[in-house]
């Protein structure tokens, strides 16, 4: 078995990695490491969780130990599609370079800029930025890429999807031809390929699974749920979520929880805090300064639950993620991979569990062709004590029979409609005799500066007696057609009364 002594690592290196706890290289990382301490450019595929940024560290250390930095000429730039995965990248070069005197830089957004140019002024080994605070410094004149012995593209795939693929371009053009290239991504894409064909020279490809598959250490599982009614899905949904959690027990030891949306995000903490849950949201609106601190309090324990867009879906290093849950199935299958690779990291058994709703259905199963796998499916667990948003058994049975009763009430308050022809029928089938022989109601004396209204038994009455009462002018039809309405046109009632007359 191979080990990172057999790798010719510098040995300041060696004893930065000892101290580390490390002893076996990662597959990725042992066969990206030789390759590019000889100087060629390295093309590296490999799932999320298997220790990518160690891969280019170590050797990018090792070669820049000889050698100093110039101002605002770093010699070597990494570049990251993330504020958090950028951080993180700075952070294992603070551990790996702890018995070196290397110098390094990050640049990005949601700091101050004056800080970051007193860093460059003074002369960097190593730069570590996002694209877009990397171009504008560019742009202000206070950095220069020509120095550039060595050139890293972190998490490639995940640079596509972000749209910095141009921006990625013109940052290759900026470098001098002769540099290496070390490139990792996840998966690969078309547009990913062109640019490997493009930009890097004969690489040496490392492929040590298979594009866009998952941990073997995950067990993964589906719960197919239906809302009882559309406008109760979220709710529902959320409480479905806190039954997951809840049959997990005491195993859920921490989990990052991913929504598709920001507002899904923030709606989903303030569920999970509402009903007594220790958890927090991170996604690409908040300020940086706070999305640091969640992390950190994430990493540490004293945040349980962390609720993440997929901003931080991609090179959160925190080994110890006992479970992933995905509230919403995401939008491409790939970033599915990612997900729940933040849990069964190096070697760690995890879980993830993911919630289906019909609208995602197809979504789904674009997930599981990617991944060649049936993922289990798992029955709802909503009959726990905390599903308090689903709705009562009771209530979907009672509404029927609710509405039932209510039409009951106004149909015995109310005449039931008749169409025009069994109105005109009735009207006609009642004999002319027994109508004459009904003695006409007196009107009643109506009040002062009042006009006297009529009853409708004192019309139907009068229908009898004087048939030619309703051809007046029009606007005081007296005589109605019953079960028409007060918006019946008059050109109709002429029709009815004609019928009737003959």
């Amino acid at each position: 078995m191979t080990k990172f002594t057999d790798l010719n690592l510098n040995p300041k290196v060696l004893k930065a990695i000892e101290e580390a706890g490390y002893e076996t290289p990662t597959p990725i990382q042992a066969g990206a490491i030789p390759p590019a301490l000889a100087g060629r450019d390295v093309l590296g595929i490999a799932q999320t969780g298997t220790g990518k940024t160690a891969s280019f560290t170590l050797p990018m250390i090792t070669l820049l130990a000889r050698g100093r930095a110039r101002a605002r000429m770093p010699r070597s730039l990494v570049l990251c599609p993330t504020r958090e995965l950028a951080a993180q990248v700075a952070e294992n070069f603070d551990t790996y370079t702890k018995h070196l005197k290397l110098t390094k830089a990050l640049l990005i957004g949601g700091v101050s800029f004056k800080e970051q140019e007193q860093l460059i002024d003074k002369g960097v080994d190593v730069l570590i930025a996002t694209p877009g605070r990397l171009l504008d410094h560019f742009e202000r004149g206070k950095l220069l890429l020509t120095g550039v012995q060595i050139m890293v593209v972190d998490e490639a795939d995940r640079m596509l999807d972000m749209g910095f693929i141009p921006d990625i371009e013109r940052i290759f053009s900026l470098t001098p031809f002769t540099r290496q290239t070390l490139f990792f991504s996840a998966t690969m894409a078309p547009e990913i390929e062109r640019i490997t064909n493009t930009f890097l020279s004969g690489p040496e490809r490392i492929e040590v699974a298979r594009q866009a598959t998952a941990s073997e250490t995950i067990e993964q599982g589906a719960v197919f749920f239906k809302a009882s009614r559309k406008d109760r899905e979220g709710s529902e949904k959320r409480a479905v979520l806190r039954a997951l959690i809840d049959k997990e027990g005491d195993a859920c030891t921490n989990a990052i929880i991913f929504c598709n949306r920001k507002v899904d995000v923030d709606i989903v903490a303030k569920s999970l805090k509402k009903y007594g849950y220790n958890a927090a949201p991170i996604h690409g609106d908040l300020d940086q300064s706070q999305r640091m601190r969640t992390l950190d309090g994430f990493r540490d324990g004293s945040i349980r639950l962390l609720i993440a867009s997929d901003v931080a879906a991609r090179g959160l290093d925190v080994p110890s993620v006992s479970h992933v849950f995905n509230f919403d199935v995401p939008g491409h299958a790939e970033d599915y991979v990612h997900r729940i690779g933040r849990t069964g990291r190096a070697g760690r058994e995890g879980k993830a569990f993911t919630i289906v709703v019909p609208k995602d259905e197809k979504n789904f199963e674009d997930v599981e062709a990617l991944i060649q796998k049936e993922i289990p499916r798992i029955d709802p667990p909503l009959k726990g004590k905390r599903a308090a948003d689903a709705p009562e058994a009771g209530d979907e049975a009672e509404k029927p029979a609710r509405r039932s009763r209510s039409r009951s009430r106004k149909s015995d308050n109310k005449p039931e409609k008749q169409t025009p022809v069994e109105a005109v029928d009735t009207a006609v089938e009642a004999p002319v005799e027994t109508q004459a022989e009904q003695p006409a109601a007196k009107p009643e004396k109506a009040p002062r500066n009042e006009k006297p209204t009529e009853r409708s038994g004192d019309r139907s009455s009068d229908r009898g007696n004087d048939k030619s009462r309703g051809r007046g002018r029009r606007g005081e039809r007296e005589n109605t057609v019953v079960g028409m309405g007060d918006h019946m046109p008059e050109f109709i009632a002429l029709s009815f009364e004609q019928r009737r007359a003959s």
